[in-house]
């Protein structure tokens, strides 16, 4: 047999899986199929001859429909076309000319008599409307005439059916095409080389065009609402099928046949139907077809059924029916609106706060201003609004109105005080004006509300599963799988009918069968290969070493016996694939499940045993690379194995059908069906053995070589029912290289079309084995903590301090758990216990349960620990989801995403945290539309994508049309933006700019097609355009877009957004959530950070958009306008705070906010182990606001140069921040006050030590690389160090501090980075002057006639020095201006000089070295007259020089010089905002003084105030302690030496033990300050007596104490 070969494209899935080219099945299949067709025709017409009178099956004379019946509903449109041997339509894709003469009603061409056209007449078409061309019931018809079938109608392809063809007659509407969201362009059709005769049995048939059919017909099951739709255009109502069936078979056959013959008809798929009877019940199925006289008496049909036919599916669908009816509401308004973020607890209130607001309306002209308190509120406001808006009030109710954020679409709550708002509380934190807009609840947009239509739709999830960019369904299709089983019933007939030889006609039977199986996974089960044994030996498959008798198969009995059995097992694998692989089809009516007998599991001592038969789809490349396989099989519960894994024998690859690996072994688990918890997995592990390399010795390489894992199962072993799984499963593998240490719970692999199967067969019975859940124990005992001795409550203590459940060791857990009704006074201990629970089988239940139920309240962070995969337990995750029930909504989107990641560890579909996510998500606009993104990302994780798809269907299907509609406009955005990006980010960089401005383009066309759109990072963010004036990229790897959207709203700015495409986001937002999370921590405990949080959302694996902030830059950026070494120098951050703010108050203020906002980000990213932190990835904002970006790295991963890391340092914390808060280059008090937050802050985040834990330790399954395991945690754990006391943490967080200030690592990190971003410098770009706010020019500010350096001044801040005052006269008469500039300025004015002129057009400059020092009088009085001449000389140069923008702007007045013409001002401390007045000689030192256990403690935290040396010199002070009376001199203690300063801090604890109460009466502390002297005696620098009877020691006494020569303290 000869075949056209194509390209082999189409091939090369089956090949991978060891099938050649000579035995691919369904090329076979087909081909028969064509051999038989002439026969068959032949057969026909000696019938007819025969039974002239006998009616025909189906007569074409007759009228197809009886005119004025209705069809049955659910039938719309062309279901499938079969020819003579039930070939399909889809095998052909060009269409043939329609032939000329009368048309049948309902019919599309002439029909040939050869074909059964199989019609839906459904009544309303798929949208609910009557399809144009159709005639109404009760019009009438005339019988079509006798119609002369042509020879072979060329087969035409339902995917396309273009009205050229005669597939759309008049009347008929052409519908849109079918929506591919897979990007899947399936390969059409190709005619058939050759047409097929009676004259030419074999002809030549186009294999790659049969392919391509299938995939058509497949592809077609996929996206069947939209390929039927365009189907059913143009289709007249016709009669169906189902209507009154005609007797008789469609093709003619002799007279007997073999019982259970594969079927040849089906019923309609239920999709069409789904959404048009919602008032019915779903879970249908259709009635049988008439059974055929002689043939199929005891016959099979496969039927369609309803989508719910998975029963756990079916619940899960009645689950949301259920939880939706209880969530109608009668204003359906009310479900559109984004309300604001809320937070509730007093610190966010403000009370006596006031705050200024501006009220826009429009029946007004101007606004109005209001100046409210923060605890007011909003409908207070909304009424004082109103008084100004209408005359009278008495009509007006303000639940009509409500307040709308100016250039936000989200709304205040009136029944909230104003202050407690995200928003009011953002523009507090920065400054910000508070605009609100007053408006209409009947104005407000509705476009996202949901509809009584909305509530009234059913909870059908496979509509919306189609809608989801997901991979191509792999399951075949009705239709294919009806023509495989027609090709197989055609063999089977020729086989029964032979008189001898019947080899040939046995393997074209195998041929068959064997396309079936290949279509069915390729799996071939025992009864099958039973079956194959009893036929003739053939060439296409091995046969066992059998010797049969071939004269049994000349009996046809005998042959119609091994046909009835292989019927009959390829009957029972179509049911085993509809099961398992969630087809649309099945072979049987699915009618009720029947009630079986009920077993209890705790009644079931028999062990647990099943059989492992065979792994079936193997690749062949397995048979040449590895020689032995066997299987690891284990049972787990909640990651803990409960017994040893079993192991079977090692076996060889097989091929029979296909290549196999067969074991057919039972396992024996020695554990009992009573002892195994509910929630028990079984888990298989395929390892193999590899091949020796050749020329060694086998035995001595089989010693060596190591079995190697290549694929791995779990499988629940109680269903969602809590029945015990029985019967035959198949199991699809997942690939060795994917981790299976956090796939607890994933189902079987059968996304990838490749996977290798694992076939199991369950022992059954006639009852069902029934896991009933036990009732807790009445009484459960609880005790005192502190009626346990003192050791075990030091070991319980210890055990609990370890915060998480991930480092307990064996005799913790062992103590917790028999100590466990002592730990109630410890709420948090719950996790810990559960997990320390020694079974959690039946018998054990009665005692956790009791002890759940009679817990302690547990707050929501704690009962997250409750959702770990350590959990499955139903009743405890029931629990914990009943205790986070009670957090507000605006916790729940803190916490949003480690729930969407615990769905994952939930054993089954249905699940109370299931139904809590999705009553929340159907009350509030946020938390949909952030779950609808987070279970989009859920589906690329393969191992879960099943699941997600099912509970994104039930978002989907919960949140209404509008909202839906407004998912699909933001996906396409997020489409084209991507796409967009991904074409800038691999074009050359010159070809980037042209890129991106035809790009925009696309954007437009987005915009101007569907009017607005909200941004996935925030269902606020209403933009209608894009601005392509203010969009560009960034010059970094990713290369990200700056892009700028047109606002919705007329009263708010442009919206500014960064895309990021190539960049994996999701570890961005992880991190930000944290921070998010530690800066409301701290504002709970009445410490702002002054923290910036901005947006950041994954849209996607490597796509994602981030919040842009205004008025902020890099500290590379502000580093090098010093020069390219400038991140060496200490003055940048300082000049540029000082540029930008350059009032006292507001400098002041600006400073302010950087010592919170830098002591926050230094605990936050130590705490997290941000990385790769250099001067582009910390931004500081010109109001004083630092923070961090791009968080590519983190939790210590640190970047390698070699063997080097590049983060050397615990933290970024570099001198010129410390300059900032120092007010200059010496230490002050302010570097007090820093390290006090930081310590602050970070024992305040050690608190919460189990809630970062617990929500990182949900998310080490979201596939982060950088959190994947318990070594990633383990960095948390160690940052955080929860077994310290708080002393201790904070002399940890000083020694932290102290050690990133001094490490050189940074700096020169920054340098490097500097010169790595040389290259993305413009050369173009202008040099512009550090300390200038702005640039101005000759024509905005006058032609300068002379300058003159008058004098110099002394100034102290920001630092001692020198500063010249220059007299500048224009031209303008009487024009004189006075600037003051320090010789830095006049130095960086020559430097910038000269990167723009030759230095021949430039005066020299003065020298910067001077011998003694720099910053005397005598040296500033000598550069007086130096840079005297220098600027005489730069006004007199050439003019390009001397009215150049860089001179105009050096001698433009800046707000500082408005006092250069005054007196010179008093000196002023840098820290005299901060620091006491001093007015006691030798300063203060602040103590922490604490007593307990017998044990005193004194921690000395900081010195302020000490005086200089006499030679003027800082001292190196050092603090030392004795307790007198003490003449041995045994009680003294001291302290760390801090060099050159005279306000150090140290933080250190000096610990006094075995001190007994009574002796501290007695006692003096005395406390010395000495200067530490290398060759000289140490200078005291003060010192302090503090009698311990005044202090009450029962509590930490904390204070500063006056330092003297003599005497005692005071505090």
């Amino acid at each position: 047999m000869s075949a056209t070969r194509g390209n082999g494209e189409h091939w090369k899935s089956l090949e991978s899986v060891g099938i050649s080219r000579k035995e691919l099945a369904l090329a076979e299949a087909l081909q028969m199929e064509y051999d038989a067709l002439s026969r068959l025709r032949q057969d026909k017409e000696e019938s007819r001859a025969k039974r002239p009178a006998e009616q025909p099956p189906l007569s074409w004379d007759s009228p197809p429909s009886p005119c004025g019946q209705p069809p049955p509903a659910g039938c719309n449109g062309l279901k499938g076309t079969r020819g003579l041997s039930g070939s399909d339509p889809a095998l052909g894709s060009q269409p043939a000319a329609a032939p000329a003469g009368p048309r049948a009603p309902g019919l599309l061409a002439p029909l040939a008599g050869d074909y059964l056209y199989i019609l839906d007449g459904s009544g309303p078409g798929f949208l609910g409307e009557t399809p144009a061309g159709t005639s109404p019931p009760g019009d009438g018809g005339s019988s079509p005439k006798k119609l002369s079938p042509p020879p072979l109608p060329p087969r035409r392809c339902v995917w396309s059916c273009p009205e050229a063809d005669g597939c759309s007659p008049k009347g008929s509407r052409k519908g849109p095409p079918a929506k591919d969201l897979n990007t899947f362009s399936a390969a059409r059709g190709k005619l058939l080389g050759r047409r097929i005769s009676e004259e030419d049995p074999y002809g030549i048939a186009d294999y790659d065009g049969i392919a391509d059919a299938i995939t058509c017909l497949n592809l077609k099951s996929t996206y069947e609402a939209e390929v039927l739709r365009e189907a059913a255009r143009g289709w007249k109502e016709g009669r169906s099928i189902f209507e009154k069936e005609p007797s008789g078979k469609p093709v003619a056959r002799s007279k007997t046949l073999p019982p259970q013959v594969p079927p040849r008809t089906y019923g309609p798929r239920a999709g069409g139907r789904k959404n048009l009877a919602p008032n019915k019940n779903r879970r249908i199925s259709v009635e049988p077809v008439a059974p055929r006289p002689h043939s199929l008496a005891n016959g099979y049909e496969l039927f369609e059924v309803s989508e719910e036919r998975d029963e756990e599916v079916a619940a899960f669908c009645h689950m949301l029916d259920v939880l939706r009816s209880g969530y109608s509401t009668e204003d359906y308004s009310l479900t559109g609106y984004v309300w604001s973020t809320v937070n509730l607890s007093p610190e966010h209130l403000g009370h006596g706060v006031s705050l200024k607001v501006t009220v826009v309306c429009d029946s007004l002209r101007e606004p109005l201003t209001f100046t409210c308190d923060c605890s007011s509120t909003v409908d207070l406001l909304i009424y004082q609004t109103l008084c100004y808006t209408h005359d009278e009030l008495h009509a007006v109710d303000v639940e009509d109105f409500v307040l709308k954020l100016c250039g936000l679409e989200e709304f205040l709550q009136n029944k909230h005080a104003l202050g407690s708002h995200e928003y009011i509380q953002h523009c507090r934190k920065f400054d910000i004006d508070i605009r609100l807009q007053l408006m209409r609840r009947k104005a407000v947009r509705s476009d996202l509300a949901r509809t009584a239509n909305d509530d009234r739709s059913p909870s059908t999830l496979n509509h919306y599963i189609h809608l989801q960019e997901r991979p191509i369904k792999q399951t075949i299709s009705r239709q294919a799988l009806s023509l495989l089983f027609d090709t197989f019933h055609n063999e089977v007939d020729a086989f029964l009918a032979a008189e001898g030889d019947f080899q040939p006609k046995a393997e074209r039977v195998i041929q068959s069968v064997m396309a079936i199986c290949n279509a069915l996974a390729a799996v071939e089960s025992q009864e099958i290969t039973g079956a194959l044994n009893q036929m003739p030996p053939c060439p296409s498959r091995m046969q066992p070493k059998i010797q049969k008798d071939p004269s049994i198969l000349a009996k046809r009995e005998n042959r119609e016996r091994i046909v009835e059995s292989l019927t009959a097992s390829i009957l029972d694998l179509v049911e085993l694939y509809c099961s398992t692989f969630n087809a649309d089809f099945q072979t049987a009516v699915h009618g009720a499940r029947k009630h079986r007998l009920v077993q209890e599991a705790r009644l079931l001592s028999c062990p647990l045993s099943f059989t492992v038969y065979a792994t079936h789809r193997i690749p062949i490349t397995w048979a040449a690379s590895y020689e032995d396989f066997y299987l690891s099989c284990s049972l787990s519960h909640g990651g803990k194995e409960l017994c040893s894994p079993l192991h079977t024998r090692k076996a060889h690859v097989y091929k029979y059908l296909f290549h196999l690996i067969i074991w057919d072994q039972q396992i024996c688990f020695p554990v009992q069906v009573n002892r195994l918890p509910r929630e028990t997995l079984l888990s298989v592990t395929l390892f193999a053995v590899p091949v020796p390399p050749p020329g060694s010795s086998s035995e001595t390489n089989k010693q060596r070589r190591v079995p190697e894992a290549l694929g791995w199962v779990t499988t629940p072993l109680f269903n969602f029912r809590q029945v015990l799984t029985c019967g035959r499963k198949l199991l699809g593998l997942w690939p060795a290289t994917q981790d299976n240490s956090r796939a607890r719970s994933s189902a079987p692999n059968f996304n990838q079309p490749d996977s290798v199967i694992l076939q199991v067969d369950f022992p059954t019975s006639a009852f069902d084995v029934k896991f009933t859940s036990p009732l807790a124990a009445d009484f459960s005992p609880r005790y005192e903590f502190g009626s346990l001795g003192e050791e075990d409550q030091r070991r319980l203590r210890e055990a609990m301090q370890k915060k998480s459940l991930y480092w307990l060791m064996d005799a913790d857990r062992k103590r917790l758990w028999e100590k466990r009704y002592y730990c109630h006074a410890e709420p948090s201990a719950l996790p810990m216990l559960l997990a320390s629970a020694p079974s959690w089988e039946w018998a054990c239940l009665p005692d956790i349960y009791a002890l759940l139920k009679q817990w302690s309240y547990v707050n929501h962070q704690d009962a997250l620990g409750l959702l770990h995969a350590t959990f499955p337990d139903q009743e405890v995750r029931r629990t914990a989801v009943q205790w986070i029930d009670s957090i507000s909504d605006t916790e729940l989107l803190d916490y949003l995403p480690q729930l969407v990641q615990a769905l994952k560890y939930e054993c089954y579909l249905d699940s109370p945290l299931v139904r809590f996510l999705m009553k929340r998500a159907i009350c509030d606009l946020k938390i949909t539309h952030y779950f609808f993104w987070l279970l989009k990302d859920g589906l690329k994780d393969s191992q879960f994508s099943i699941r997600y798809q099912y509970l994104l269907a039930a978002l989907l299907c919960c949140c209404g049309k509008g909202l839906r509609e407004e998912f699909d406009r933001q996906c396409l955005l997020v489409n084209t933006l991507a796409k967009l990006a991904q074409q800038v980010r691999e074009a050359a960089p010159s070809a980037r700019q042209a890129i991106l401005r035809e790009g925009l383009e696309d954007v437009k066309q987005f915009f101007k097609a569907n009017g607005s759109c909200r941004l996935p990072l925030s269902p606020s963010l209403l933009v209608k355009g894009i601005v392509p004036r203010d969009c560009s990229y960034f010059n970094s790897n990713a290369v990200p877009l700056k892009l700028s959207f047109q606002n919705v709203d007329p009263l708010g700015e442009n919206i500014r957004v960064i895309f990021k495409c190539g960049d994996d986001l999701r570890q961005d937002m992880l991190t930000l959530q944290m921070i998010r999370i530690m800066n409301k921590i701290w504002v709970q405990e009445g410490l702002d950070m002054r923290m910036v949080i901005f947006r950041c959302f994954s849209t996607g694996r490597g796509r994602g958009m981030v919040e842009m902030i205004p008025n902020a830059e890099t500290l590379r950026k502000i580093q090098v306008e010093h020069g390219v070494t400038g991140s060496f120098k200490d003055r940048p951050l300082a000049d540029w705070l000082q540029k930008h703010n350059p009032g006292e108050d507001e400098y002041e203020k600006a400073v302010e906010n950087f010592i919170y906002s830098c002591a926050g980000c230094c605990v936050a990213t130590y705490v997290l182990g941000i990385c790769d932190r250099h001067n582009d990835n910390i931004m500081l904002k010109t109001t004083g606001h630092m923070f961090h970006i791009d968080f590519g790295r983190f939790l210590g991963h640190a970047q390698m140069f070699g063997n080097i890391k590049r983060d050397r340092a615990p933290f970024v914390f570099t001198s010129d921040m410390a300059y900032v808060i120092n007010g200059g280059d010496k230490p002050s008090s302010r570097f007090h006050d820093f390290v006090d937050l930081c310590c602050q802050a970070y024992n305040l985040i050690r608190k919460h030590t189990h809630l970062f834990l617990n929500l990182l330790g949900l998310m080490l399954s979201c596939g982060i690389p950088e959190l994947s395991d318990l070594e990633d945690l383990k960095y948390v754990y160690d940052a955080l160090r929860p077994q310290d006391s708080e002393a201790d943490a904070t002399t940890y967080f000083t020694r932290l501090i102290e050690s990133s200030l001094g490490s050189v690592a940074t700096k020169l990190n920054f340098f490097i980075h500097n010169l790595a971003q040389m290259k993305f410098t413009g050369s173009d770009a202008r040099p512009t002057l550090s300390f200038a706010p702005r640039t101005h020019t000759i024509k905005t500010s006058g032609r300068i006639r002379d300058v003159f350096l008058c004098r110099h001044e002394r100034v102290f801040n920001p630092s001692k020095g020198y500063t010249y005052v220059v007299k500048v006269q224009r031209e303008s008469p009487g024009e004189v201006a006075f600037v003051q500039r320090t010789f830095e300025e006049f130095q960086e004015l020559h430097n910038k000089l000269r990167l723009v002129f030759p230095s021949s057009l430039l005066p020299s400059f003065p020298s910067r070295f001077v011998i003694g020092r720099s910053r005397g009088e005598a040296v500033a009085e000598r550069r007086k007259e130096e840079l005297n001449g220098y600027i005489w000389h730069l006004i007199h140069s050439a003019p390009e020089v001397a009215e150049c923008d860089l001179i105009y702007t050096f001698f433009h007045p800046l707000p500082r010089d408005e006092k250069a013409a005054g007196t010179n001002p008093a000196p002023k401390p840098a820290d005299a905002t901060w620091a006491r007045p001093v007015g006691k000689v030798g300063g203060e030192v602040k103590l922490s003084i604490s007593y307990k256990n017998n044990k005193l403690f004194i921690m000395v935290m900081h010195i302020r105030g000490l005086q200089p040396l006499q030679d003027g010199n800082d001292p190196d002070p050092y603090v030392k302690t004795y307790l007198l009376p003490d003449p041995q001199k045994t009680t003294k203690r001291k302290t760390k030496v801090a060099r050159k300063t005279c306000n150090p801090t140290y933080n250190e604890m000096l610990v006094y033990d075995g001190v007994p109460k009574g002796d501290l009466q007695q006692r003096e502390l005395r406390l010395s300050v000495l200067s530490e002297e290398g060759f000289w005696e140490n200078i005291l620098l003060g010192e302090v007596g503090i009698k311990l009877r005044d202090l009450d020691l029962t509590q930490e006494k904390m204070g500063w104490f006056a330092l003297g020569s003599r005497g005692h303290g005071t505090l």
